[in-house]
């Protein structure tokens, strides 16, 4: 498999895609008992290895399977730990329209561990493909972040006679994430993404007042995340390229949380990280002056392009930006990619295909007008 000496790379992507309209068709019919998971798995791998060719073709040099074996971007994940159950999330809702639906919360019921590879069979086929094309490219793997079991639900999800002491549950919260980031490196991965919303979400008032709620304190937990992050990332091949992608919430074009980074951008850049993904596409993220903190020889991806909308982004309208963040953070310590994935769960974001791969080869084109 080949190294990763540059990623994250100039033009970059988030990883989830839309799911193709045969692949739901199929994943439907097996939900209605009308179709075999074997079946299921051969439409998962076509579709796999048509969406690596178009992300090639588009000229993308990190190629994800587009989370398309998921139904959501981190729970088909953590429920897979030992300790950790699904159910009815009450948080703060997305908004849609003015309704209020939210996925599932990942709820620790006992204690948190990695007893099997998780998703590891999923990456090994998504290398398979890149390598058996013969084409530049690298297979990135995304995963959610260990904070993930933490923010949504806090304190009171985790079960006090599992862990009446908090510091044993990130103990094995990280101990577990890096036995599972193991098998993922056994597996041959070289670029790691975690997915991570939980800084940004704390950017806002409201997801603050929620963490009291939940009895957590809002202004500890990024450095605890920090830490944990850390402590989980701990061991990992020293050629295994890390970034950390957070967003402010990606359900069916719909979003949580708004707010610029400057609560939570020390304890990001704290994290042990090559690069992070940041969302920039729209006046919720704030500004850029955030970026003043980046660490020297770690890289930001710039999160222009929303993944929330069709309407495509002028070349010039982005060129503007990137001058404008350059100002603030050397050019040569920055990428471009959409802000987030576009489609972080099976139901998709608001756009078309053609939307989607518009905008994709709009990444490509405008990082390679920068950075040549």
């Amino acid at each position: 498999m080949p190294t990763t000496p540059h990623a994250p790379f100039r033009a970059d992507h988030v990883g989830s895609l839309l799911r193709p309209p045969g692949l739901a068709a199929e994943r439907a019919a097996f939900r209605r008992g009308e179709t075999s998971a074997q079946a299921l798995r051969s439409a998962e791998d076509e579709s796999i290895r048509q969406t690596v060719a178009r992300q090639q073709a588009a000229g993308l040099l990190s190629l994800t399977d587009g989370e398309f074996r998921r139904d959501w971007w981190h729970l088909d994940f953590l429920g897979q730990f030992e300790g950790v159950t699904l159910r009815h999330n009450d948080g703060p809702k997305f908004r849609i329209e003015g309704q209020a639906e939210q996925p599932p919360i990942a709820t620790v019921t006992g204690k948190v561990a990695c007893t099997r590879p998780i998703m590891a069979d999923d990456f090994a086929f998504l290398a398979s493909v890149v390598q058996a094309s013969g084409q530049p490219g690298i297979p990135k793997m995304t995963i959610p972040s260990p904070s993930m079991l933490h923010l949504r639900g806090g304190r009171a999800a985790i079960s006090r006679q599992a862990y009446p002491d908090l510091d044993a549950f990130w103990d094995d919260v990280a101990a577990a994430y890096r036995v599972a980031i193991g098998h993922l490196a056994d597996a041959g991965c070289r670029y790691l993404q975690l997915d991570d919303i939980t800084f940004a979400y704390l950017c806002d008032p409201k997801v603050q007042a929620a963490c009291r709620a939940n009895g957590d304190d809002p202004a500890a937990l990024p450095q605890r995340y920090t830490r944990t992050l850390n402590a989980a990332l701990a061991g990992r091949p020293a050629d295994m390229r890390v970034t950390i992608h957070t967003c402010r919430g990606n359900f069916k074009s719909a979003w949580v949380a708004e707010g610029g980074y400057e609560p939570v951008v020390e304890a990001m850049f704290s994290t042990d990280v090559d690069g992070w993904f940041m969302e920039f596409d729209s006046a919720r993220a704030g500004g850029f002056e955030p970026l003043k903190a980046l660490p020297r020889g770690k890289k930001v991806v710039l999160g222009l392009i929303t993944t929330k909308l069709g309407e495509l982004e002028s070349r010039d309208a982005l060129l503007r930006r990137i001058e404008e963040a350059a100002r603030i953070v050397p050019l040569e310590d920055l990428c471009l990619s959409p802000q987030c994935g576009f489609s972080s769960t099976h139901h998709g974001n608001a756009l078309s295909q053609d939307d989607q791969w518009r905008k994709l080869e709009r990444v490509v084109e405008v990082a390679r007008a920068v950075w040549g």
